[in-house]
């Protein structure tokens, strides 16, 4: 279509028939994917106004490859990479000229188990929904208040995203929706959304979400995920990567390709920043006498928080 025909296509008009074309594409190779975000959440928790910008899709991950190439081969463009896209590396971005922009998600951060077992739990209990009159997979009612909260606690809490789903549920579905969570390992991410993150700073997550969900240097971000990596190997690949330049993100800062000059400066600048950042960090120490502080921390509601129920349903309050 030209830019002109395209334009005239109402925005929300424009998404619906992207998903839909998505979901014929990934049915024609046989991937399965659910649909998450937007306007495919059920309005009890986000509200019937809410759209969205982009689709988001959840990808059983063996049929990756071959959506990959399908997607390719429709005329859309990878954007960013697993690699590039987030500290938690969890979605490729495709755009296409008519269509817009395309999230594919690998895992969805905030999950702790594998990839392929943590996409099995949520297909087994999956919904339908039709966009453009075609039938879609989703998360059932339980699994999207648990991926609202997840991704709440990602983006700097999202206003007052976590308790506004957790007050949709009535009680049955709170306790199916915790029981959720531990089945996925989701406990600290969930934590983090309602503001009760310090009762897990014993886990190795648990710097990552801190920055994720209350802000930090780019430093204590790397530092986050060196920590949170599963293996020796994940670990040291990070720190290698630590310093080198986001090639991807400078071309989409730049509007084109960058340089050998401009990639050696950027590499330059982000060195300097993080020996800054380490530098700062480690005055900050010192003045306090080494004691170790926390940030400012939300106070626990006079109501029976999430992390409390979870403990009284096993039996721990």
């Amino acid at each position: 279509m030209s830019a002109e025909i395209v334009e005239r296509i109402p925005p929300g008009v424009r998404l619906e028939m992207s998903r839909a074309g998505v979901q014929v594409i990934a049915d024609r190779v046989g991937a399965r994917l659910l649909h998450i975000k937007g306007s495919m959440t059920d309005p009890v928790l986000l509200g019937p106004r809410f759209e969205g910008t982009d689709v988001d899709v959840l990808v059983d991950p063996a049929g990756i490859p071959a959506l990959h190439r399908a997607l390719l081969a429709q005329g859309w463009q990878v954007y960013s990479t697993f690699r590039n896209n987030s500290s938690f590396e969890h979605a490729q971005t495709y755009f296409h000229p008519d269509w817009g922009h395309l999230d594919l998600h690998r895992r969805f951060p905030g999950i702790g188990i594998t990839d392929d077992r943590a996409f099995e739990v949520l297909w087994a209990d999956r919904a339908e929904v039709r966009a453009a009159g075609l039938p879609c997979a989703v998360p059932a009612l339980t699994a999207q208040a648990v991926l609202l909260t997840l991704n709440a606690a990602r983006a700097a809490g999202m206003g007052d995203t976590a308790a506004r789903v957790w007050d949709a549920l009535d009680e049955p579905a709170r306790r199916d929706c915790l029981a959720l969570v531990e089945r996925l390992d989701a406990a600290v991410a969930f934590a983090a959304a309602h503001g009760d993150l310090e009762r897990y700073a014993h886990r190795r997550e648990y710097l990552l979400w801190k920055v994720a969900s209350q802000g930090g240097t780019r430093t204590e971000d790397w530092l986050g995920r060196v920590r949170a990596g599963r293996t020796l190997r994940d670990r040291i690949g990070l720190v290698l990567r630590a310093p080198l330049v986001n090639t991807e993100r400078l071309t989409h800062k730049l509007g084109r390709t960058p340089r050998p000059t401009e990639v050696v400066r950027e590499f330059l600048m982000r060195s300097a920043q993080g020996a800054r950042e380490v530098t700062r960090a480690a005055g900050n120490r010192f003045r306090r006498g080494s004691a170790p502080t926390e940030r400012d921390a939300t106070l626990n509601s006079a109501v029976c928080s999430p992390t409390d129920l979870g403990r009284q349903n096993r039996g721990e309050a």
